[in-house]
């Protein structure tokens, strides 16, 4: 009779078969994430696998977790495994799928674990990988302020790969952004065994124990060994491996999508764990002959043919991979389809075709990703990558008439309809003087010419539908200045999330407006000093006038405003009017402020000499303000204005930069001019002696612009200067940093007051600064936590306090730094926080006996739907000021009979709000019967301090039916 066998021996030895088996399982894999809808938060989230089919070991168990990111996971169930020989010997996939709805938007981290990865990985803990887990993870972010982005990227190249020692070895994902308009990018990342937690035990594929001659271990063997991404196509090269086996490196294809202001945002990431194979061999890769990047046009056809070699004539197969063959709209073809293997002499070919149309019209780039395979009678098979940008562009819009109103100082612009229906707006740009510039290829939008944009127009009307091919330029509603010659150029602009900007268009120009206004030509400074500063204002009389109607003599009014724009309008001339065309403005502050001018005209009529009236008014200028800013070793300069004429004419493209040792401009020195179209900025390195700055002397600068209207009847350049400033270079004086302070919240007596209907909260902020240097102005900074990172908020605060307002909450951190008058700033000072009042409350009765009185078990709080929609006579209690719920991001609510047993549970989030409003249902539907239950609550505050974000309230309920 045969011994028994122990049943606890049977186990362990099942489970150590179990482990064992597992040794030698999963190589590869990523995660990739798709939004079902966008009205909607369920995501389809698929899992791909790669691994050795030999072990016997499925895909799914006890021990292989999905981890959706918003604390639920699963345990996958096994997987069939479907054989990849194409890969080779004993390579498999699994596929696997399934849809999760998650509970708000926000930033989730979808993981996937497993225990082993197959042995014998040599960069992996020394080879014994198997006891490493195999994990990878996904990020994406829901932000109802983006557009909704349906797809995380797609991977279309699969992550086995082999390779031959000596041989640089390449790689490509393949990702595709099948949103359309986002951007991709690549960085490498360590493998990893944890979420967020990266395998301690790897080694870069170039380590220098993988070598036998480090130094020169590159493929030309004249130089050490390389690994590395291309961070815009996703080409990964190591050049070249040094020993054979297998290897798992790992990266992220980060996606990045624009906002309406056009700002990029991180939406999520896709991480790919990867092995490549490396096996002594005698083969040479193989090679791509593709066509340089480039725009096409919509409308028009792309073909192009891409061919293959082979160094030892092995036939090869060329595939393609891009987003381009999977658009909806005339996707892109390439024959032979199915790729094959050719013979490499002469070279293999694929043609590639696209008949583009105006749906492709996009921001980015369409990535085309070639990869050719030889096929080597013995031993491995070797690829090559190689990575085609196409752009497809949309046409220039085209001019149909355009006309001046010179009673209205108005422009009537008139253009074809566009070509591109699926285009939202067009942009209609204005420059005084043409240009003859025209579009590079590729180069879309409005280029750095100093054109304005005017408007920004819909091309479809909100009420007709029909499309829109007319704008009407009133200069907001100013009129276009009198004496101006204007030009205007146009570009059509697609919707995101896919963007895009055409070619722009050509000029169209107007003649010169009529003077029939004063035309204002000069607005410089003529002395600097904070009290008894000067402006000259200079101007044109109104010389195409009609003298029928306002036969003169003229007088003028001169009227002054703050700041580049201002419209807080004083008139600083006599009550008795004026005749001269110039006017020095003095006794003002011109070291500190800047000031905007128009002049008024006046005139007496025919039928009453002694009668005068104004005219009409000239365009409005503003000095130019001069700005300079020390740095170690240079002083910076900056300078702008607001002016009706052009001050970036080709035809007087230099501005001048005088400098000198005192405040007294008549002995500064013409130092150097700058092109004024390459932006209104000079740095003073002390290039015009070639001596540098002395740190410990003063200078002082003024700058001259010079402008034109456009109108040869206006005597050109129009010259203004900038005030003076004064800087010494000593770039290490900083000011001393403020003593900050905060007003702290007292949480009772706030909501005392204002009672918790309150949605919208500020803080304000003050400080100190004890300080010889004299201090110009203020930073704050604020972040939403101490250790994160502070953005600035505002800048030149003057006085010692600041009120942060229109906050959705008091939890927020501010740093404030104090500024010179050269631009200098000091320190960050210290850290200051105010925090959030957390508050919730539970009622101890309600009554679910259809009465509509009392029928739901809800916290206290007034913005609660349901409450909102009951009669005041049935929540007694629920709008107490006093305990209304505070800053509560969310709750995990459990009831509980009196013998303990579970009878409801609750959590918030999607449709499901924090106020619970439980029914008096069991979690099987049913009524429960009246009497006394006991709940526990977990409830999740929006506050800074750890201490105070959970909180657990128990208690009871009298539940009365």
């Amino acid at each position: 009779m045969p011994k028994k066998i122990p049943f606890l021996f049977l186990l362990l030895s099942g489970l150590m078969l179990f482990t064992a088996t597992r040794a030698s399982h999963l190589r590869a894999g990523e995660i990739t994430i798709q939004r079902v809808s966008c009205s909607s938060l369920t995501f389809e989230i698929t899992f791909t696998a790669y691994l050795d089919t030999e072990s016997g070991v499925v895909v799914g168990g006890p021990e292989d977790w999905l981890d959706f990111g918003d604390g639920t996971r699963m345990l996958i169930p096994p997987q069939v495994t479907k054989p990849r020989p194409d890969l080779g010997r004993n390579m498999g996939m699994v596929i696997y799928k399934i849809n999760h709805v998650y509970p708000a938007p926000g930033v989730y981290l979808v993981s996937y674990s497993e225990p082993f990865r197959n042995d014998h990985i040599v960069n992996l803990n020394d080879g014994n990988s198997d006891a490493i887990l195999f994990v990878v993870q996904t990020e994406f972010l829901v932000d109802p302020s983006l557009s909704c982005n349906k797809y995380l990227p797609v991977l279309e190249a699969p992550p086995i790969d082999r390779a031959c020692v000596g041989v640089a070895f390449f790689h490509n994902p393949a990702a595709s952004d099948l949103d359309g308009g986002d951007s991709l990018s690549y960085e490498l990342v360590v493998p990893m065994f944890g979420r967020e937690t990266p395998v301690a035990s790897y080694r870069d594929p170039t380590d220098r124990r993988f070598y036998l001659n480090y130094e020169n271990g590159n493929e030309t063997n004249n130089g050490i060994p390389s690994f590395s991404i291309n961070p815009s196509t996703g080409d990964l090269k190591w050049d070249a491996p040094g020993a054979a086996g297998e290897y798992n490196i790992a990266f992220r294809i980060i996606e990045w999508a624009k906002d309406k202001s056009g700002n990029w945002h991180r939406i999520g990431y896709v991480t790919r764990d990867m092995q490549i194979v490396v096996e002594d061999c005698n083969n040479t890769r193989p090679d791509l002959i593709i066509p340089n990047d480039t725009c096409v046009i919509a409308g028009t056809t792309l073909r192009e043919t891409i061919f293959g070699t082979d160094p030892e004539n092995h036939p090869v197969l060329i595939e393609v991979h891009s987003e381009a063959l999977r658009v909806l709209v005339s996707p892109a073809t390439f024959d032979p389809r199915p790729p094959k293997f050719q013979p490499s002499a002469p070279p293999a070919r694929l043609s590639f075709e696209w008949s583009t149309s105006c749906e492709h019209v996009r921001d980015q780039y369409y990535h085309v990703v070639f990869k050719i395979t030889d096929n080597p009678p013995r031993g491995p098979k070797l690829v090559t990558f190689k990575t085609w940008r196409i752009k497809v562009v949309a046409p220039p819009p085209n001019w149909r008439d355009a006309r001046s109103d010179h009673d209205k100082r108005s422009a009537t612009l008139q253009w074809d309809e566009y070509v591109c229906s699926n285009a939202s707006q067009m942009q209609v740009w204005r420059k005084i003087e043409g240009d003859p510039y025209l579009p590079s290829h590729c180069e879309t939008g409005m280029p750095d010419l100093g054109y304005s944009l005017v408007a920004t127009v819909g091309l479809k009307d909100p009420d007709s539908s029909q499309p829109v091919t007319r704008f009407t330029d009133t200069n907001n509603g100013k009129g276009l200045a009198p004496g101006a010659a204007y030009c205007y150029r146009l570009v059509a602009v697609f919707p995101l999330p896919m963007g895009g900007e055409s070619y722009v268009s050509r000029d169209i120009c107007l003649p010169p407006f009529f003077a029939n206004a004063p035309v204002i030509t000069n607005v410089t400074v003529e002395k600097t000093h904070a009290e008894d500063g000067a402006v000259r204002v200079n101007w044109y009389a109104p010389f195409e006038i009609d003298r029928s109607q306002f036969p003169g003599p003229y007088e003028y009014a001169v009227y002054r405003a703050n700041g580049f724009d201002g419209n807080d309008v004083i008139r600083i001339t006599p009550e008795s009017r004026i005749r001269d065309t110039t006017f020095v403005d003095d006794g003002i502050d011109t070291e500190n402020g800047i000031f905007n001018y128009r002049i008024v005209l006046y005139s007496n009529t025919t039928s009453d000499p002694a009668s005068w009236i104004p005219v009409d008014t000239s365009a409005v200028a503003s000095s130019v303000r001069l700005d300079p800013r020390v740095l170690p070793d240079r002083v910076a300069l900056t300078w702008n204005a607001d002016v009706p004429w052009l001050n970036t004419s080709e035809r007087f493209p230099y501005h001048l930069v005088f400098r000198g040792t005192s405040d007294d401009p008549q002995n500064f020195i013409l130092i150097d001019s700058v092109k004024s179209s390459n932006g209104f900025a000079y740095n003073d390195r002390g290039q015009y002696n070639n001596m540098p700055l002395d740190k410990t002397q003063k200078y002082c600068y003024r700058v001259l612009t010079r402008g034109v209207y456009g109108n040869a009847a206006i005597r050109e350049p129009l010259e203004n200067f900038s005030q003076v400033v004064c800087v010494v270079p000593d770039a290490d004086g900083k000011p001393c940093a403020p003593s900050l302070s905060l007003n702290v919240i007292d949480c009772d007596a706030l909501f005392a007051a204002s009672q918790c209907l309150v949605r919208d909260f500020s803080n304000r902020i003050h400080w100190q600064v004890a300080c010889e240097k004299q201090i110009h102005s203020f930073r704050v900074y604020a972040s939403s936590s101490p250790d994160g990172e502070f953005t600035l908020i505002a800048d030149k605060v003057r006085g010692d306090s600041y009120v942060d307002r229109n906050l959705s909450s008091f939890a927020r951190c501010y740093k404030v730094t104090s500024v010179d008058g050269q631009g200098i700033e000091s320190e960050y000072s210290e850290i200051v926080c105010n925090d959030n009042c957390p508050y919730f409350a539970l009622p101890n009765v309600f009554t679910p006996d259809g009465n509509d009185c009392n029928e739901y078990f809800s916290a206290y709080g007034p913005f609660n739907p349901l409450i909102q929609h009951t009669p005041e006579s049935c929540v007694p209690g629920y709008d107490n000021y006093a305990q209304c719920e505070r800053f509560v991001k969310k709750v995990n609510f459990q009831v509980f009979n009196r013998w303990g047993k579970e009878v409801y549970t609750f959590r918030s989030g999607g449709e499901r709000s924090i106020y619970i409003n439980w029914d008096g249902r069991d979690n099987d539907g049913q009524w429960l019967s009246t009497g006394v239950y006991y709940y526990v609550a977990n409830v999740t505050f929006d506050v800074m301090d750890p201490k105070k974000q959970q909180q657990t309230l128990k208690g009871w309920v009298q539940l009365v039916r």
